[in-house]
């Protein structure tokens, strides 16, 4: 039997789900631990139930064995003269490890971010992440659907662009999105399509609103709307609108990858950042023709 820990917010539990289903696909028993980094005060909730998901739980007997974390005197003595042997297997930093598809008994940790890991059961991943009739909350049915509307009316390109915890770990992620990335992407997009429309989600609304203005003074009136009307808990349904348009400018960041990558259509355009991450280089989370632009605008 595998586990799979379970960590971060709705886009990596995606990834880690979609490796879950390819490692089922190999014939393996696969559980997850979804209490492990769920039980820390700052811990995002679990979010697949947006999509019908059910799993197997790994049990605290089974995951104490499998990490070697019995606390009896013998156990603790042992792990003092010998060491611990756990069973956790660390997947290589944002690249595509393939040894993982060939791991028994093993804790997996990692955030798996490749289409590599499951391209093969495309089909299967996609079944699994369709949202549930009932996901959108009392109230907001009629902000979605209007939205929709506006979405499936227009050429539209999603625009997502990362703030909050984005700002407070610059030195990951900072640098890489910036404002000549967005008008790099918003260039490449309205020369291909020069009836685009951009729909903008970002975790800062107030934001969003002031730089739609500024890029409609630039780019002409009403082809920037900011996406409001979500919060933290619901925020889902942004990464629902996002799939929902035709073209996408992503930003580094699982959420908006999954919001690009749930759109089905053959023909879609992805702009992504030049690259993912500042700490390594993460070159397989891009997927086969994104168009990467950089940090100062310029096409790759």
């Amino acid at each position: 039997m595998n586990v799979i820990r379970m960590s971060g917010g709705i886009g990596n539990q995606m990834f880690q789900y979609a490796l879950y289903l390819k490692l089922r696909s190999l014939g393996k028993e696969v559980k997850f631990d979804d209490v492990t980094e769920y039980a820390l005060d700052n811990a995002r909730p679990v979010m697949l139930w947006v999509f019908g998901i059910e799993y197997p739980k790994v049990t605290r007997e089974e995951l104490v064995e499998m990490t070697d974390a019995a606390m009896d005197f013998g156990s603790r003595l042992r792990r003092k003269v010998f060491g611990r042997k756990s069973a956790a297997y660390y997947e290589k930093p944002m690249e595509y490890d393939g040894a993982v598809l060939d791991m028994d008994n093993a804790y997996l940790c990692g955030c798996f971010q490749s289409e590599k890991y499951f391209k093969d059961i495309e089909g299967e991943v996609r079944s699994a992440f369709r949202f549930r009739r009932d996901a959108v909350p009392e109230g907001l049915e009629g902000m979605v659907r209007e939205y929709g509307r506006q979405i499936k009316d227009s050429v539209s390109v999603s625009v997502h662009v990362r703030r909050g915890d984005y700002l407070d770990a610059a030195q990951v992620y900072g640098g890489i999105c910036t404002e000549a990335y967005y008008d790099g992407a918003v260039s490449y997009m309205t020369e291909r399509y020069p009836e685009a429309r951009f729909f903008v989600f970002s975790n800062d609304t107030e934001w969003a609103r002031r730089w739609c203005a500024e890029k409609n003074g630039k780019w002409g009136s009403g082809r920037f709307a900011a996406v409001e009307g979500t919060t933290e808990e619901n925020g889902y349904i942004d990464l629902m609108l996002m799939g929902m348009c035709r073209h996408h400018i992503i930003a580094n960041s699982s959420f908006s990858w999954w919001g690009a990558w749930l759109n089905p259509a053959a023909d879609k355009c992805v702009v992504a950042p030049g690259k993912w991450l500042n700490t390594c280089e993460c070159r397989d989370v891009f997927t086969e023709g994104m168009v990467r632009v950089d940090a100062e605008g310029v096409r790759l």
